[in-house]
């Protein structure tokens, strides 16, 4: 199965100037804190499930102590994180792999801790992705991700719109069917924490800034016309977070002893 790339030059230039160098997704060095807290990660062997342009993935080998694998679907994705790594001389510490949809190409039993933040979101299939992620845990290790979800009600307009303009994939499921399906695959100690009032608040201080102070240089970086969709990109997001239509949360299991 063939994976056809959505995430285009200039939109990863946007996420970076709103969430900060290498990081495709909102909280930068903050989510990673949260995904391993309490994991103990020093001296782990991390696995970072689409691992976008390796920011995510560096600060754990920086900050965190730890070793990380990194995947992800699309090939430039994982040539820039590849070329910032050894630019920033973590390459022997932080690798890169580019994956096709499905089973994970890694043996059982192989990893400390599996992360992901938005890659179950952009899954059709997350019961795999959670099978997979236990299958490669050794006994005892956690898999930790942060995702954007929904209310498993039918699509308003408004949300229906707010994906036209993403122009991405996106499955939302709701925090509780996380966790459910979480302990069907086999995990235990499944734990789940609603975000949704932290990124309600952020994603309306972003739309403040790039009408603002940030949309000079985004005219500059990404040309007019690209400015201006994701001004209007970032405005219907900021109304399916207020309508609570679009959660956050944060979901954690353990692979048992």
């Amino acid at each position: 199965m063939t994976h056809e790339a959505e995430y285009y030059e200039n939109m990863v230039r946007m996420l970076e100037l709103i969430w900060g160098k290498g990081y495709m997704a909102p909280g930068g060095p903050g989510n990673v804190a949260k995904l391993l807290a309490g994991t103990e990660p020093e001296g782990k062997l991390i696995l970072d499930i689409g691992c976008g342009i390796g920011g995510p993935a560096m600060d754990m080998v920086r900050r965190h102590g730890a070793q990380v694998v990194g995947i992800d679907l699309e090939a430039p994705l994982i040539e820039r994180a590849r070329s910032d790594a050894r630019a920033a001389g973590l390459h022997e510490h932080c690798t890169f792999e580019r994956v096709s949809p499905g089973p994970l190409p890694f043996s059982d039993m192989n990893f400390d801790i599996v992360v992901s933040s938005g890659a179950v979101t952009q899954t059709p299939d997350n019961d795999t992705l959670f099978s997979e992620a236990l299958r490669v845990l050794k006994p005892g290790g956690y898999f930790s991700c942060y995702e954007w979800m929904g209310t498993g009600n039918e699509y308003s307009d408004e949300l229906r719109y707010w994906i036209e303009l993403e122009g991405l994939t996106y499955e939302f499921e709701t925090l509780e069917k996380y966790g459910e399906r979480l302990r069907e695959v086999g995990f235990t100690d499944v734990t789940t924490t609603d975000a949704s009032d932290w990124y309600r608040a952020e994603a309306r201080r972003e739309y403040e800034m790039i009408r603002g102070d940030l949309y000079e240089s985004m005219v500059e970086h990404l040309g007019q016309t690209d400015a201006d969709h994701f001004v209007k990109d970032w405005g219907a997001m900021v109304v399916v977070c207020d309508s609570g239509e679009m959660r956050q949360g944060y979901c954690r299991g353990r692979r048992r002893d």
